[in-house]
């Protein structure tokens, strides 16, 4: 095996690990919630993370068997290429009254160190990238762990002081006031 396909194989060893503990949690996180919003904001994620364990596996086992990075992992689609706007759509319609427990606020702190430092993982392997396939690959997963982050920070900001959250992310300009 050559050194750039070893990397590669254990890059996406690495992700793989990852994204199943990621799976893990937001599966637990979405069945403890006390926040509606909570609930299906974990367990969208949770299914994210099983779309991304099915594209490393399909990755793995190509490199695992000996052969290349392929354009097959692409088949794999997330279930809601904009889940920030639907989190923020399903925020207007609860309004600014919302209640949780700090439980459901740990949960989202633990989410949005996942994600970042899944951001970081992808980030740092970008470079080492060998081919078009494997960087697309991470460029994807980079954008979509920024998306899971950006859910998570507004669901935090909402769930900590939602008329903060309406003010920044729904109200009008306020030049010249």
């Amino acid at each position: 095996m050559a050194d750039g396909d070893d990397r590669s194989l254990r890059m996406v060893a690495a992700a793989l690990e990852k994204e199943e503990k990621g799976r893990d949690f937001y599966k637990d996180a979405s069945e403890k919630c006390s926040n509606e919003l909570g609930r299906e904001l974990f367990h969208t994620l949770m299914i994210e993370e099983g779309i991304h364990i099915k594209r490393i596996k399909q990755i793995y086992e190509s490199l695992r068997g000996g052969g290349a990075w392929t354009e097959e992992w692409r088949s794999f689609k997330g279930i809601n290429e904009s889940l920030q706007s639907v989190v923020r759509e399903r925020i207007n319609k609860l309004g600014p009254k919302v209640q949780s427990v700090g439980g459901d606020l740990d949960a989202v702190e633990i989410g949005l160190q996942m994600e970042q430092s899944a951001i970081n993982f992808y980030e740092e392997e970008l470079p080492k990238a060998s081919g078009a396939v494997e960087k697309e690959f991470i460029k994807k997963m980079i954008a979509e762990e920024h998306a899971h982050f950006a859910s998570l920070a507004d669901l935090k900001l909402y769930l900590t002081n939602p008329l903060s959250w309406f003010t920044e992310k729904e109200s009008p300009s306020l030049d010249g006031a």
